[in-house]
């Protein structure tokens, strides 16, 4: 059965379950995740876990992510992004000295009020349903953290191409918005690509073409990562005997080096679980092997 993690370069127009929807179909698992959606309109790094690796998204989603957004100043559309509707068009009378010196307001710590079109539930209703039908509710403002956030390029009088580097939950529609908004001249959100998530770069991913064309010639689980290679920068633990024959049990077992987390692998070499060494005791953060009787079959 296929096991582990493929790095796609999400098209424009396909959402994110679209994508997991299509490699279900490729690979013939149904165990198929990603981490961290990305819009329609959005394009690039889109990791996507297969089988038992579907049990590492919850620590992937954690993780920052790197955008590369182009700003339009000018323009107010009910969708933060230049797919909606026009609210308002303004006069811009700012250049790229004005945007650089608001961008501080924007790094760190910050309150970001999600928008309506989005999959955010607020009592158990999904915002963009409550927005196609004309309604606007109250979104309370969340912390989210922008770790980076530099103006690559001026593209025209109008449009900025910017790199933002944020904590999971930060939408860069609403920041392009509120940019244009304390700029005084309201902005818009006109490209989106996001080159890093969860650890990964757009280096390492691949497009759904290619996926299709290593199905049609039987090497389409040569694309998968294993699963370890996200935990790579833990280091590694080695074990045998009665230590696997606990853990394969789910029980602790004794340890002994540094307190720590940790990569737990048993005797053959298989990648059994992260692990978390406290006192000479090791624990299960989350296992990984395959079951006995998955293994006979």
């Amino acid at each position: 059965m296929p096991n582990g993690i493929i790095i796609i370069d999400k098209p424009q127009e396909w959402t994110s379950m679209d994508v997991c929807g299509k490699l279900r179909r490729i690979f013939g698992e149904r165990r198929v995740g990603h981490a961290g959606t990305l819009d329609p309109m959005a394009t690039g790094v889109l990791p996507v876990f297969v089988g038992r690796a579907t049990r590492a998204v919850e620590f992937a989603e954690r993780g920052s992510k790197v955008y590369e957004t182009v700003l339009h100043l000018g323009q107010v559309t009910d969708t933060q992004d230049v797919t909606g509707t026009v609210l308002e068009e303004r006069p811009v009378t700012v250049g790229r000295k004005e945007l650089e010196e608001v961008l501080p307001q924007f790094t760190g710590d910050i309150l970001q009020v999600p928008p309506m079109y989005s999959a955010l539930k607020i009592n158990g209703q999904k915002l963009c349903n409550l927005a196609r039908k004309g309604k606007t509710v109250e979104r309370p403002a969340r912390p989210v953290t922008i770790f980076e956030l530099n103006v690559l390029e001026q593209l025209n009088d109008t449009d900025y191409r910017m790199r933002v580097r944020c904590s999971k939950g930060t939408y860069i529609r609403t920041l392009c918005h509120d940019i244009g908004e304390a700029l005084g001249c309201g902005g818009t959100m006109a490209q989106l690509r996001r080159t890093e998530a969860a650890g990964f770069a757009l280096a390492q991913s691949v497009t759904l073409e290619e996926v299709l064309e290593a199905k049609e010639q039987g090497r389409e689980q040569e694309l998968l990562l294993s699963v370890d290679a996200y935990f790579a920068h833990y280091p590694d633990c080695r074990i045998s005997g009665e230590a696997e024959r606990r853990c394969r049990n789910g029980n602790s077992f004794r340890s002994d080096g540094a307190d720590g987390t940790y990569r737990v692998y048993g005797e053959t070499g298989e990648f059994l679980m992260l692990g978390e060494r406290k006192n000479g005791e090791m624990t299960t953060i989350k296992s990984f092997f395959a079951p006995a009787e998955q293994k006979r079959s």
